[in-house]
């Protein structure tokens, strides 16, 4: 039974994503409307839950609202906090996704720093409520070892209904996440391949849709395979590490290049340079030094790779490379 549940668990994931996929091939129009229905059906949900739930809230499970550590590091206490921070970060992808679909913005840059920034503020808001009401419903310890925490605390109230729900709300989240990330993730892949750093077969866009069709088609294969294989809780430790990274070197691309361009056309410019960058450096720096070990061995793995095919393909190929050993 076992087997059949994970040969079923895993067909569904493959189709999903390739269903997704589809999705994503006909270009931004069709995800947007997807997304947009998405984001209100799974916002419901949680607004519902944090008005519902608020009333039936027990002060005493927030004795001590940050509990002790245990004295093991990262269990608990604030190395726990700073360590969990760390690993629920691929939450906030969806952030850097808006700013990959820059190329196919009306307006980037009136339009992007709004989008992300206000955003960020609703989707951090209705998160910090939703984990203060779920953890002020049950105590922490309840949700111990729990594939379905949100259940748990809404069997202290008397909507148990309302758990069937959030679980489809959290399956209507995956399919967002889904579908938005392999939609930025190909338009990535667009704007490096243009430069040279990967292959033209990646910046090919399809005759009708105009949309990089066969980095989609690359992408589903690789992330179908990668889901449908991999543990839910290492796709998500790996996501958040690795993101973390990008961001890092986002923030020191920016000191960088105000030192050695600084003449460049900067539609998007940063202000407060270099207090933001290198707040942005420590910030994450600080989560990725309290995340476990095992994730940092798989995040040097992931780098080795991925210099392998800067230094074999990408650096002699670039573009812009070229330009500047001119």
């Amino acid at each position: 039974m076992e087997r059949l549940y994970m040969a079923g668990s895993i067909s569904l994931r493959l189709w999903w994503s390739i269903l997704m996929t589809l999705v994503v091939i006909r270009g931004t129009k069709g995800p947007a409307i997807v997304n947009a229905i998405i984001v209100f059906l799974k916002v419901g949900v949680v607004l519902v839950f944090i008005a519902l739930g608020w009333h039936y809230i027990d002060p005493a499970n927030y004795k001590p609202y940050i509990p002790q550590n245990t004295g093991e590091f990262g269990h608990f206490g604030w190395s726990g906090v700073l360590r969990a921070a760390g690993l629920v970060f691929f939450v906030f992808i969806g952030f850097d996704a808006v700013a990959a679909s820059a190329q196919e913005t009306k307006n980037p840059k009136r339009d992007l720093p709004i989008g992300i920034i206000g955003l960020l503020l609703v989707c951090t808001v209705l998160f910090g409520l939703f984990g203060h009401v779920m953890t002020g419903l049950a105590n922490y310890k309840e949700f111990a070892n729990s594939g379905a925490p949100v259940a748990i605390a809404i069997e202290k109230t008397p909507f148990t209904w309302l758990s069937q729900a959030i679980i489809l709300a959290i399956l209507i989240g995956y399919t967002s996440v889904i579908l938005i990330d392999l939609m930025a993730q190909s338009r990535m892949f667009y704007a490096i391949s243009k430069d040279g750093l990967l292959p033209k077969v990646f910046s090919d866009l399809h005759p009708k849709f105009k949309t990089p069709y066969k980095s989609n088609i690359l992408l589903c294969t690789f992330i179908g395979l990668f889901a449908a294989f991999v543990p839910l809780n290492v796709v998500g430790e790996m996501t958040s590490i690795g993101t973390l990274l990008a961001f890092l070197m986002v923030c020191a691309g920016i000191l960088i290049l105000r030192k050695t361009d600084p003449n460049a056309e900067r539609p998007f410019k940063v202000p407060l340079v270099p207090l933001i960058p290198i707040l942005g450096i420590l910030v994450c720096l600080t989560m990725m030094a309290f995340m476990p070990w095992e994730t940092w061995l798989r995040l040097f793995v992931w780098l080795a790779l991925g210099m392998g095919i800067y230094y074999l393909y990408g650096k002699k190929n670039s573009v812009l490379g070229k330009s500047f050993k001119k």
